[in-house]
């Protein structure tokens, strides 16, 4: 069964975080910046939000508030659902679909060790399901090899 190690061992343990006391616009630029959808709120070392680019949707932008006034503490959501490391992907999809989320930081001992989101699960989903298919096309269609030899 595929685990959430799985895919930070192949997409890395780099999160981008923003600490509490900076404004919505400067996480939306750096989330535009980076191309990325959402920023870990720390304290310290200890994951206390997450703020995306719908909370700046919803609860800047939508309530008419000036960006560069609003800190992140007052959007970011939180407390924040995490994952695990060992937790396996099928249990991270059920997490993400019931609370509606798609990034979910990855923590234990305390210890923030990325990120993971909808597509990352997706993505290594196809992934499996190519491997599958290629194991079952060779399978299938490659030459007999002669027994005894």
């Amino acid at each position: 069964m595929a685990k959430v190690k799985d895919i930070l061992a192949r997409k890395g343990e780099l999160v981008q975080s923003i600490a509490l006391d900076k404004s919505a616009l400067e996480a939306a630029r750096i989330m535009n910046e980076l191309r990325i959808g959402s920023l870990v709120v720390l304290r310290g070392e200890n994951v206390i939000g997450i703020v995306t680019e719908r909370d700046i949707l919803r609860k800047v932008v939508a309530e008419q508030l000036e960006p560069a006034a609003v800190p992140v503490e007052r959007i970011m959501s939180s407390p924040v659902a995490v994952c695990q490391p060992e937790m396996d992907l099928i249990e991270v999809s059920a997490i993400m679909t019931r609370q509606r989320i798609r990034h979910l930081p990855v923590v234990s001992e305390g210890r923030l060790h990325g990120i993971i989101t909808i597509g990352d699960v997706l993505a290594h989903r196809i992934d499996q399901q190519e491997v599958t298919i290629q194991y079952l096309h060779e399978y299938l269609y490659s030459p007999p090899t002669p027994h005894g030899s």
